[in-house]
């Protein structure tokens, strides 16, 4: 099980100011995803090191952005004036994950627009609405992995969670302090700061212009 990628969401409005904006500060270029028909959202990419990503995501007028609990999500972080919404890990082995929590993952798709599909299966989606600290869990169907996506040029160093320990603990069956894979350390701080503020608050990257806070 690996990092994968950190999501922020922005209203409809917003998300262009926000991929120019957080573009700028980690000194690499977001491509249009495209939209996520199913869960009634669309993503803008960038690549970072280390085989991983950023995405910025907007809810969008659908019915499935009601429907679905990523849209849900998408939706309440933006309608609260947007911001770190969660860190999703991989795994090559979903099944574990499933049984784990006692429930089958859904697929997710989205079309780029040069026509690329982009495939995977999700699970955890509803345990981060009701706890923000948690991550979700991704498996990729294909190839198309959105860090192959342009040049990366920075990479992520540290996640700062407002949160309940032992639930990640217990949600990720890891040791605090785990190692993703390819021995890339990422420090994880976890701590309760206020309940009223749950789940990641900043994201520590190394750019080519040197380390950057982004809230």
């Amino acid at each position: 099980m690996r990092l994968d990628h950190v999501s922020y969401a922005a209203s409809h409005d917003q998300i262009s100011d926000v991929v120019n904006r957080i573009g700028s500060q980690i000194g690499t270029a977001f491509i249009d995803g495209g939209i996520h028909p199913k869960f009634g959202t669309r993503n803008f990419t960038a690549p970072l090191l280390n085989g991983q990503y950023i995405e910025i995501v907007c809810p969008l007028d659908h019915p499935a952005t009601d429907a679905t609990p990523f849209g849900q999500a998408v939706k309440k972080k933006a309608d609260a004036g947007g911001g770190w919404l969660t860190w999703v890990l991989a795994t090559n082995e979903i099944q574990n994950v499933e049984k784990n929590m006692g429930r089958k993952s859904i697929l997710g798709q989205r079309r780029k627009p040069d026509g690329t599909e982009i495939h995977w299966k999700q699970l955890g989606v509803l345990d981060t609405i009701n706890n923000k600290e948690l991550p979700f869990f991704i498996e990729w169907i294909n190839s198309f992995h959105p860090s192959l996506d342009g040049k990366a040029h920075a990479s992520i160093t540290e996640i700062k969670i407002n949160g309940d320990i032992n639930k990640i603990l217990n949600c990720v069956r890891k040791e605090y302090g785990f190692t993703v894979e390819n021995n890339i350390d990422i420090d994880f701080q976890i701590d309760i700061l206020n309940e009223l503020d749950i789940g990641v608050t900043s994201i520590k990257f190394k750019t080519q212009n040197g380390f950057v806070d982004i809230l």
